[in-house]
């Protein structure tokens, strides 16, 4: 997937916006305020880091050499992604939904009514 892609599909998901509170050059997708993305577009090779289930997270680092642990993240939760086209756009799509998912699941009950 390229950077665009990764934008366009983040911005898929019901309330999801993008803001710039790191500066230029880091895309932060959120949902509720809550982050569940963070592209670099122009870092060479462009990365995504995603939230992830401690669990699911080891285990793509060790699937892919393309996930490592969150770059300045924590790392038990969040994965960063190479966008270097080693990982099909498929499996970089769930991804994605995974970290959303994991955001919203930690959302007031209320409020996940409602992004549903």
């Amino acid at each position: 997937m390229t950077p665009a892609e990764v934008a366009a599909y983040a911005l898929e998901f019901p309330q999801a916006v993008m803001e710039n509170p790191f500066g230029p050059g880091l895309d932060v997708y959120k949902v509720e305020g809550k982050i569940f993305a963070i592209l670099a577009p122009r870092a060479t090779p462009p990365t995504v880091s995603l939230k992830c289930e401690p669990n699911l997270a080891v285990h793509l680092r060790i699937q892919h050499d393309g996930v490592t642990p969150g770059w300045h993240l924590n790392k038990k939760h969040w994965n960063t992604v190479r966008l270097d086209g080693a990982i099909p756009p498929g499996q970089i799509e769930e991804m994605i939904e995974h970290s959303y998912e994991r955001v919203v699941a930690g959302l007031p009950k209320l409020v996940r009514l409602r992004l549903r």
